[in-house]
């Protein structure tokens, strides 16, 4: 297996996910089985738009 190049990055992406499927009304737990291949896309879909845009940003302010 191949060896993680920021372990602690784990945690805060997890955080992430949390705080946008929170915000998006997915009721995501320890076990999201229950949940639609839809509702699991749409909040990893909305966690890389608000990447590209906190990227962007960055880009722009330098």
């Amino acid at each position: 297996m191949a060896q993680k190049l920021v372990p602690e990055a784990k945690q805060g992406l997890a955080n992430f996910k949390n705080e946008v499927a929170g915000e998006m009304g997915v009721p995501f737990t320890d076990y999201n089985g229950n949940l639609t291949s839809k509702q699991c896309g749409s909040v990893g879909g909305e966690m890389v738009k608000k990447m590209v845009e906190q990227y962007e940003n960055g880009i722009k302010n330098k």
